[in-house]
Order: C-alpha cells, then structure tokens, then sequence
C-alpha cells in the first residue's frame, strides 16, 4: 500500500512540475502575484511569496531521470560511460534468470561522405537522429548508446523468448527507421545500416567483453558484404575475420603476381539470344589456399587500401580478354568492369583509361563502366561526377548496377548519362511466380523505356525467369541460368557451345514491336 501511495505522490510531482516548469507558466507569475494582492491583500501575497518557493522545491527533479536512472541523456540514449556497466548487468541477469537478451551494432553505411558533402555540423545532426531512431525502434526497457562516430549498440532487456527470427526482424526494423530520408538543408538524405547482433548464449567465453566483441565481429561481417547488411554472430565468424586479416597482409602481392584476375560472365540478349558482353569479376586463385570466395577477399582489399590497385588490374586482363575474342574471331561487343568510390576519386582516371585502351589499340565503347546505385545516389558535385561524365563523354557505356537498391533519381541517371540500367537481382527472383516482382521489374522497364535507357537483368536462375524478362520487354538477362562465371581460357568452348544451341533452341522472344 505504501509503495502504491509512493507512485501516486511521484505521478502528482510529476505533473505539477510539468505545469509550473512550462516557459508560459513562468512568464505568468507576476501576473499571478498582482492577482493575488489585489483579492487578498498584504497578507495573501506574503503567503503566495512562501508557496511558491516550496511548491518548486517539490517539484525539483520530479521531471528529470531518477537517480537509478542517471545514465539515460535527453535523448533517451544510455551514457556511453555507464553502458559497460548496463552490459555486464543484463549478461548476468540473462545468464542467471535462464532468459534471453542480445547485443545489436549499427553503423551508418559510408557516414564519412556525408562530412564531406555536408559538412561535420550536418553529419553530426544526422547522426543524432539516427540515435533517435534507433531509440525509437526498440522495446521498453531496452537500451542504446553511441558509441562510435557514427556506430550505436543497443542491448537487449532480457527476457523469456529471443530467437534468430526475432532477432533479425528486429535488425529490419532498425534498418527501415534509418532509412527514412533526413532533411538537411532541403536536402533529403537517404541513409543506410549495416546491423550485427549476437546473442547472449552464443558467446563462446562467456563474459560481457566477449558478448560486446562477438557484436562487433558480426557488424564486421555485415560490412563485408555491402551496405544494408545484416549479420549474426556464429563461432564460424571469428574464423573468417582472422582468415581475412591474413588475407590482408597477402592482397598486394596477389595482386601483382596473377592470383587475382577476372572471370567473365556472359550477358546476353533477350531478342536474339547472342552474347553481347561480359562482365569481369574478381576472383582470386591461391596458391595454397584455393579459390578465395570474393566475400572474403574483397573486404581485405578494401581494408588495405587497393581498391584502386584492383580496378587497374581488372581493367587491364578484361582489356587483353577484348582483344584475345577479337583475335580469335569471337564477337564480344563490349566487356564490363566495376568501378567503386576510390577508383572514380582518381583525378588520373580519365588519363589511365585512354592508356589501357590505345595499349590495346581498342576503341572506348567496347568498355561498360558498372557503377552502383549507391554511389550515384549519393555522388555530389565532385570529382566522382566529373570522371563519370568524362568516361560517357569518351564514349564508354555507363551501366548502373544494382538498380532498385539504393536513391537514384531519374535526374541522377540523366544527369550522369546511364547507357544502361541493371536491375537487381532481389527484383528478379522467383519473378516469374511473384505478381509484386512482376509488377515491380514492369516499372522499372517502362521507366527505362520511356528514358531511352536498356536494361539487364542480373542473377537470372531458372529459364522461367528468363522467359517472363524477355516478354516484358528487358532487353538483356544475365546469371547462373545463362552461365556461371569462367576464366577467360573457357569463355571461347562456352561460346562456340551458345552459338551452336542457338540454331536448334527456339528464341525466346520479347513484347517489343518498335
């Protein structure tokens, strides 16, 4: 009963703190006091001057955090100081109660381009809203705190169920709130997380550090494989970062003795069935360790700084692979290279491609310069947008690649002048049975059309994907259905082999008529 009268003398401290704390009921008390003297003469406004004082005296505190409370900030964030703490006490609680509660990370996906786009002071609102977000997005009793640049962990209030499921629904939905655009400046932003969690009972030494690292281990992984990923923690994880830390300090050597080169896939057309390209993608052969997944490897690369070392590489074999085709009569149109944020960085990039391509006495428009939605998206005016515009200018087709996955506008692929539109295979999936994958890969073709832009569809799997493509009108597909990645010493059987089903196997055929 006590305590029940106790929560009822703190909601009234509550609420009258509130009302007596408010900017207009502050500006109000000469008002009161005149008011006070005028009904009740000396003798009321001596006592109004005592109640007063005692009535704030009352009310001190009663609107901010308790005092078990003091580590939560305005913002409702956890005071990065004390969440160590807040840690080792859920760990204990879970572990001790039989009860579940899990760690998350976030981390805004490339947080340092918006400094360099907005400004630190920009950066640091958005930021602080995605704090807010993050806050927003989990349950009561739950808590968060920044503890990074632009890094957050959140954990987990123990309780009775936790599994995988609900722990990855809960990751999307801390997604989906960053996701929301920011304003900055009229400007909308589109952010996006990368989210990796561990579990309480899957900490291998089970200790609060190890839960805290084992989170960490996961955003890492998350980070490998591109923005917007989401990565649990497994013991298998651990083996995979120390692997790609060996892999780091082995990456530059791979790289000039051969290890690493490209491996063509094919790209073909719709109406025709002919080739008419490849992509090259990296893929490296080592000597001890095999075949190196990408997955594992190009974040080594990435974390040594030769993201730009790559792409010369691969411009450079994709180059010999054109000329090795057109020497042995094989018609390859044109051959596709990825180019991320570093390499498009490059002041000399214009200059170094005009050289690889008077070595091998080819001309520009044999050369597709894959882009990500990403990074157009986000691309100011810099020098990103000018070696862009440089390479169309030169006459190189601009593909941009992934396409429904990040912010690109219709003005962006105007304005960076896109030959050709890759939909991402997300939308290509199970397409031929999914009505909303169906009606999705629709807009975006006649969005295409209507710009006078092609369109290719990648991770094409099954000949019903390809057939439903072709009828709604894309104009090239590409993927495991077509054929996997080969090296470049495969790709001449593969194609004599194309070529020569073409004449028995009916074409499957599009709706275009123009």
């Amino acid at each position: 009963m006590a305590g029940l009268f106790g929560k009822m003398i703190a909601r009234m401290r509550r609420a009258l703190a509130n009302v007596l704390t408010r900017p207009a009921a502050l500006a109000c008390l000469p008002a009161l006091s005149l008011a006070v003297y005028l009904i009740g003469g000396d003798l009321a406004l001596v006592a109004a001057a005592v109640a007063m004082p005692v009535l704030y005296l009352l009310t001190i505190g009663a609107g901010q955090p308790a005092a078990s409370d003091s580590m939560t900030l305005r913002n409702g964030l956890t005071d990065s100081a004390a969440f160590g703490g807040l840690v080792a006490e859920r760990f204990k609680q879970a572990r001790e109660g039989s009860r579940s509660s899990a760690i998350f990370k976030i981390e805004i996906d490339d947080a340092t381009e918006f400094a360099d786009r907005f400004g630190q002071a920009a950066t640091d609102t958005i930021v602080a809203r995605v704090g807010e977000r993050v806050f927003s997005a989990l349950r009561e009793g739950d808590a968060v705190a920044q503890t990074g640049d632009h890094r957050f962990t959140a954990c987990l209030k123990p309780v009775q169920q936790l599994d995988l499921e609900l722990c990855i629904q809960l990751a999307g939905r801390l997604q989906a709130a960053i996701e929301e655009p920011i304003s900055i400046d009229g400007t909308s932003v589109y952010l996006t997380s990368s989210v990796g969690f561990c579990q309480h009972a899957h900490v291998i030494n089970q200790s609060p550090r190890a839960w805290m690292e084992a989170a960490r281990t996961a955003l890492r992984e998350a980070q490998a494989h591109g923005p917007n990923g989401i990565r649990a923690y497994s013991s298998e994880m651990k083996q995979r970062t120390e692997t790609r830390a060996e892999l780091r300090q082995e990456v530059a050597n791979a790289l000039e003795s051969g290890q690493i080169r490209p491996w063509f896939q094919p790209q073909i057309s719709t109406d025709t069935g002919l080739v008419t390209g490849f992509e090259a993608l990296a893929r490296w052969d080592h000597p001890e360790r095999g075949m190196i997944s990408p997955a594992d490897f190009l974040p080594a690369i990435e974390q040594a700084d030769m993201l730009e070392r790559l792409a010369e590489v691969m411009m450079h074999h994709a180059f010999a692979a054109v000329k090795a085709w057109d020497e042995a009569g094989v018609n390859v149109p044109q051959v596709g290279v990825n180019f991320a944020g570093p390499e498009l960085k490059n002041p000399r990039l214009i200059e170094k491609v005009k050289w690889e391509l008077d070595r091998f006495g080819l001309t520009s428009e044999r050369l597709a310069v894959e882009v990500l939605e990403t990074v157009v998206a986000r691309a100011p005016d810099d020098i990103i947008t000018r070696n862009i515009n440089a390479l169309g200018e030169l006459g190189c087709r601009i593909d941009l690649d992934d396409f429904g996955t990040g912010h690109a506008s219709i003005a962006s692929i105007r304005r960076f002048s896109v030959s050709r539109i890759k939909i991402d295979r997300s939308f290509v999936l199970k397409a031929d049975r999914d009505p909303d994958q169906q009606r999705m890969i629709s807009a975006i073709l006649t969005m295409a059309e209507r710009l006078g832009v092609e369109t290719l569809a990648e991770g094409v799997e099954t000949v019903g994907e390809h057939a439903l493509l072709a009828q709604l009108g894309c104009d090239h597909v590409q993927g495991f259905g077509i054929a996997k990645p080969m090296p470049l010493e495969d790709t001449f059987e593969w194609i004599a082999q194309h070529t020569s089903k073409l004449q028995d196997v009916p074409r499957i055929l599009g709706n275009r008529t123009g």
